[in-house]
């Protein structure tokens, strides 16, 4: 008698394994898109805090409206959004952060002449455009 395995038991177990690889890189990735967003809201807080020491300081908020985390919204000192080079004296964020994503920024505008702001991010589960304001977080989970 002969040992080993058919061609049948060989193919079931190649789709098992198959389907359970599957499984495993579906969940994988929503875990990264959950990891994600997590980051996000994380930053999103950060900056708030930020900005909250930056106008208990000058009772104003930032005017310059952009992209935070590029290259001339690195840093928040007492002169608003600086570039890395130019973030010296009082500093309320050393190194604004940048979307965990490429592609996608956190957008920050004025509101209302120093006044309010915004800051506009995308949200990937579920889809949506979140926007963040001195009273609100702009998403709840």
């Amino acid at each position: 008698m002969k040992k080993g395995f058919t061609l049948i038991e060989l193919l079931v177990v190649i789709a098992i394994i198959a389907l359970l690889s599957t499984l495993s890189v579906v969940a994988l990735n929503s875990a990264r898109v959950k990891s994600r967003d997590a980051r996000r809201l994380s930053d999103i807080k950060q900056i708030r805090t930020a900005l909250e020491m930056y106008f208990d300081n000058t009772q104003l908020y930032p005017t310059t409206d952009g992209n935070l985390g590029t290259s001339s919204f690195s840093c928040l000192n007492l002169n608003g959004w600086q570039t890395t080079a130019n973030c010296t004296g009082t500093v309320y964020m050393q190194k604004v952060p940048a979307d965990p994503q490429s592609g996608k920024n956190y957008e920050y505008a004025d509101t209302g002449s120093g006044t309010g702001y915004t800051i506009k991010y995308q949200i990937e589960s579920p889809s949506t455009t979140a926007t963040a304001t001195p009273d609100t977080i702009g998403y709840n989970q």
